[in-house]
């Protein structure tokens, strides 16, 4: 189909559900499971952590306005390249795009190469044969390079061979990591027994910590914006756009909390709370190094773990597919 100019353009096959899983599967990643805890916690404490966040969610919901705007007088695919085009011409236009591929790959190469240590904690060396070299005391070895590679491979032939299929891969990848961090979640809300002291990391303002946590909380939102590049393949109204954003927004928001409040719900007998655990996370190895997942074993038994590594999995591959697309 052409426009008026002459341009051909996409054909409509996102759905309400797809968008809104392509937008928080690509913002919802690998760090948000693993990286969440001994950053935000250690930095503000869990109510410090929880209203960082709800302050970096309103701004996020500024942001999402912002581009339901633009997108409503440029509905075509682009997304920011094209919205800097028609307003400062296409010089901006190029610097903008630059940006923002390097942002995309960025996070794109960070999940795909955290499929080794997916492996590493999981299922142990089986892909730490052949050794290659170390960078910063990381060893790199050759089986987890051809793992990488193959998860990148794999998920350009799903987006090549169809975007519809790969549509409701992401449909069913962002309602399964959704429900299993709600369900642990959940568990650990029932079963927890003690207190959240500290609520804050003593010794440090309160309200710094709090600023401190909402001015690095749109780290937490990056690619939420990307299905405004493919407003031309919405099989509904644009109108729909800003409330697919905003769902999108605070979908992302809970779930993020949602990890913060069951990493603090448990700890090993050793630690004196969950403070003293987030700050000797060095000292231990396997599911103890990981506070979400040491909380989930600890109400749900083995059986939380395994929710929690699918969880993980479907967060990684709805990154990849999100990012690369």
């Amino acid at each position: 189909m052409q426009n008026h100019e002459g341009r051909t353009r996409l054909s409509p096959y996102l759905s309400p559900a797809a968008a809104w899983a392509l937008s928080i599967g690509t913002s919802v990643g690998w760090g948000s499971l693993v990286v969440t805890a001994n950053t935000y916690l250690a930095q503000a404490g869990p109510l410090g952590s929880v209203l960082g966040m709800l302050i970096g969610m309103l701004l996020m919901l500024l942001v999402s306005r912002n581009f339901f705007y633009m997108a409503m007088h440029y509905p075509q695919a682009g997304g920011i390249y094209t919205y800097t085009r028609e307003v400062f011409g296409y010089d901006r236009a190029f610097l903008v795009f630059w940006f923002l591929s390097l942002t995309y790959i960025a996070m794109f190469w960070a999940n795909a190469t955290s499929l080794p240590l997916f492996a590493r904690y999981f299922i142990g060396d089986t892909f730490r044969v052949v050794y290659l070299f170390s960078v910063f005391e990381y060893d790199v070895y050759l089986g987890e390079v051809i793992l990488t590679m193959a998860a990148i491979f794999l998920i350009t032939f799903l987006c090549i061979r169809s975007k519809t299929i790969a549509a409701h891969v992401m449909a069913v990848l962002a309602l399964t990591f959704t429900a299993v961090i709600a369900i642990c979640f959940a568990a650990a809300m029932f079963g927890f027994k003690g207190d959240a002291d500290p609520l804050y990391i003593p010794d440090r303002s309160s309200i710094s910590q709090i600023f401190r946590i909402a001015f690095i909380s749109p780290w937490a939102f990056v690619g939420f914006e990307n299905i405004t590049h493919s407003v031309e393949e919405f099989n509904f109204r644009l109108d729909k756009l800003h409330r697919i954003l905003v769902i999108s927004v605070i979908s992302t928001t809970a779930l993020y909390i949602f990890v913060l409040l069951l990493s603090i719900t448990a700890y090993p007998v050793d630690c004196a709370s969950w403070l003293d655990y987030i700050r000797n996370l060095d000292r231990y190895s396997g599911i103890e190094g990981l506070p979400a997942f040491y909380a989930a074993r600890h109400y749900m038994g083995s059986f939380g773990v395994i929710l929690l590594m699918v969880a993980l999995l479907a967060l990684v591959m709805t990154s990849l597919i999100g990012n690369l697309r």
